[in-house]
């Protein structure tokens, strides 16, 4: 790491900016700016930003722009001609990162759209095939804090880069040996070369038109009043517009609509915290609103908080997915046009409310790897056959209900929550009536979400060290529910009481413990952030059970990594 500090630090090529904060670090500084370089995650690449190997800055996203042309020029002979959409959000650099992008891949001579403002990743994931570009490249670091971001990597289809896909970028980036040396030309010469296209509204205008398609309501006289909050990002403009212009009377968190990159608003960007929301419920109180609907910084994640009983009720992105699916089957089976074989997408970390509720609608439900790129690629399968894609959505808030993109879409969802809102007035019920008669049909279903941060090397490896851990535990029985299933997902394996088989997915570091009774856990390191992520799932026959249940599987699974942060050895 020292080496490579004092390479950056003597190389003449670097610019005045990073030179001068290169010189400002300290040792502890540069041993996390510099120990690694920045990989490819679930979401593309991601990092704090600031000079160094594991830093975003002009140099590394140089670096990986440079690899995904390399990839696209090598698998696309159309790849100059038919360009590459690019979009950014409202981060530190976004812009500036964006213009880097479009000046490497104009180098290599490859046509570039560049969205002439912030626009959410949704729209970014459309515009790809609006445009009939060769691939896509959102500057975004979703719903991290204001230090981070990053470049998220799109295929023809608009589908982020999956792993196959990829591991080939990322063979081109290793082969880079002077990150210093890769050409990026500046804009406005691009410009005048013809080799960059500035897109807006136009292309904002289509992608609304087809947002518009998702709602089956006809209906002009809506009933409720919803708040609307972009937490600073990307989707102020066409959120509010989508809304409206369905005719739904929309209030927005004034404050919280300015593209502030500090998101000084919040303690986090990040609508899966109802802390979040604390400026949402004070302008819906203000005004009398029904629903309060907030997206992340990027435009692609969706929550919501319904009014009920007097205040404001907020729903995991698995609640709001089950609701979401039974009022879509469920218009369907009224209207008799249900599909033969339709088939609602999920991830192996989302709860199985949403299946169950699915398959009892007669549909089919796949779970792929956590990624929405994996729910793009499934969507992409079936495209143009006798099978029907009815939803996908994961756990984490995402959800995508037509494909008119192949990533989540927050739009959609908030014009789908509305539309429920709305029919759900009309009956004089809320969301969280409906959840309870979900529930009652169902069986009660809960879900948690644990994250262990452990930053920098140090929290590297200790991540590594649970996972270990966790790979040699058996767990046998979890509060008397006996073990049915262990997957490894880093070695293919599936374990039963019936022997080994083989799995069907790609290769992940994520293990999944299944008990009796949809009882699970499963444990994942984030790809864009320092932490593990343990998923809980339980099913009791009501909320009180559920949640003593899912209490004590938090105490047990936090005991098993204190064990191991201790140093005290394998403890099973």
């Amino acid at each position: 790491m020292n080496e490579r500090y004092m390479k950056w630090l003597n190389e003449p090529r670097i610019d005045k900016d990073t030179y001068e904060a290169l010189k400002a670090m300290d040792e502890a500084s540069v041993e996390d700016a510099f120990y690694k370089h920045l990989s490819f995650g679930t979401g593309g690449m991601r990092g704090i930003v600031g000079p160094g190997t594991n830093r975003m800055n002009i140099y590394t996203v140089r670096r990986a722009i440079y690899a995904y042309a390399q990839y696209l020029l090598e698998t696309n002979h159309n790849a100059a001609s038919h360009g590459v959409v690019v979009a950014h959000d409202n981060r530190h650099m976004s812009d500036d990162f964006a213009r880097e992008a479009v000046g490497v891949l104009n180098a290599f001579g490859i046509k570039s759209y560049l969205f002439d403002a912030l626009r959410p990743t949704p729209e970014l994931s459309f515009a790809v095939r609006h445009h009939g570009a060769v691939g896509g490249i959102m500057v975004t670091a979703s719903h991290n804090p204001p230090e981070y971001n990053g470049v998220k990597m799109y295929d023809a289809a608009g589908c982020q880069l999956t792993p196959e896909r990829a591991d080939r970028v990322i063979d081109f980036f290793n082969d880079v040996s002077d990150i210093f040396a890769i050409e990026s030309i500046d804009l406005e010469r691009a410009k005048k070369s013809g080799l960059v296209e500035m897109i807006g509204e136009s292309t904002d205008a289509a992608y609304v038109k087809a947002v518009k398609g998702v709602t089956s309501s006809v209906d002009s006289n809506k009933t409720i009043k919803a708040v609307f909050t972009p937490l600073h990002g990307a989707s102020r403009t066409l959120g509010p517009r989508i809304l409206r212009e369905a005719g739904f009377e929309v209030v927005t968190v004034d404050k919280q609509m300015t593209p502030d990159p500090d998101f000084s608003t919040v303690d986090s960007p990040n609508p899966e915290s109802k802390a979040a929301f604390q400026a949402a419920i004070q302008t819906g109180q203000a005004n009398g609103a029904d629903l309060l609907i907030a997206t992340d910084p990027d435009g692609d994640r969706l929550a919501i908080m319904p009014w009920h009983n007097g205040e404001y009720h907020f729903l995991t992105g698995n609640q709001t997915g089950a609701i979401f699916i039974d009022y879509l089957l469920k218009k369907r089976s009224e209207a008799g046009t249900l599909p033969k074989r339709g088939i609602v997408y999920n991830t192996i970390v989302t709860s199985d409310f949403g299946a169950t509720i699915a398959t009892s609608y007669g549909m089919d439900v796949i779970s792929t790897l956590t990624g929405f790129k994996f729910i793009g690629e499934q969507m992409a399968k079936i495209e143009n056959t006798d099978t029907e894609f009815l939803f996908g959505y994961e756990e984490s808030y995402g959800y995508v209900i037509k494909d008119i993109v192949r990533d989540k879409d927050s739009l959609q969802a908030a014009l789908l929550a509305c539309e429920i809102a709305d029919a759900l007035k009309r009956e004089g019920k809320t969301f969280v009536d409906y959840l309870n008669a979900l529930y009652e049909c169902h069986g009660y279903y809960g879900d948690r979400l644990m994250n262990v941060v452990l930053k920098g090397q140090a929290g590297e490896t200790m991540i590594n060290n649970i996972m270990t851990h966790f790979r040699n535990a058996e767990f046998a029985s979890l509060e008397g529910n006996v073990r049915i299933a262990k997957e490894d997902y880093l070695h293919s394996t599936r374990v039963t009481s019936e022997g080994t088989k083989t799995l069907d997915y790609p290769q992940s570091n994520v293990l999944k413990f299944t008990f009796e009774n949809d009882v699970w856990f499963t444990l994942r390191p984030s790809g864009t952030e320092p932490k593990l992520k343990i998923y809980l799932n339980a099913k009791t026959s009501s909320k009180q059970a559920t949640d003593a249940l899912l209490d004590a599987m938090e105490k047990i699974l936090s005991d098993e990594i204190e064990f191991v942060q201790n140093k005290k050895g394998v403890k099973q």
